[in-house]
């Protein structure tokens, strides 16, 4: 692929050539925080929502659920099922729609930070 852009050394416009592994290789360690992240969260998870999570899985939603084979790199790392959501983009602000509407229902699961 051909991207353009401006040069940070000098600052003039140019346009390179870059592959799927400049790509993958820029995004390794991204990926890898959230690899650590998503760890670190299975690893805080009370035990009751642990056995539903064993069930049926984590769901990616959001932009970051996006980036290619994401699902495959968390399925090999936790072992866990791994789904990404039908339209993630609209998940989140569809859920937050839903909870906003909903907030007498969930007033004991919302957090709330003055």
């Amino acid at each position: 692929m051909r991207v353009k852009g401006r040069d940070l050394m000098n600052g003039i416009p140019k346009e390179i050539g870059i592959s799927s592994k400049d790509v993958a290789e820029s995004l390794s360690e991204p990926v890898a925080a959230i690899v650590d992240a998503v760890k670190m969260a299975l690893e805080n998870t009370p035990p009751e929502l642990s056995a539903d999570i064993v069930d049926k899985g984590i769901m990616l939603t959001g932009g970051g659920a996006l980036l290619r084979d994401l699902d495959k790199v968390l399925r090999k790392e936790t072992h866990l099922p791994v789904s990404v959501a039908e339209d993630p983009l609209s998940c989140v602000v569809l859920g937050t729609g839903y909870a906003l509407e909903h907030m007498d229902v969930l007033k004991d699961v919302l957090v709330s930070e003055i």
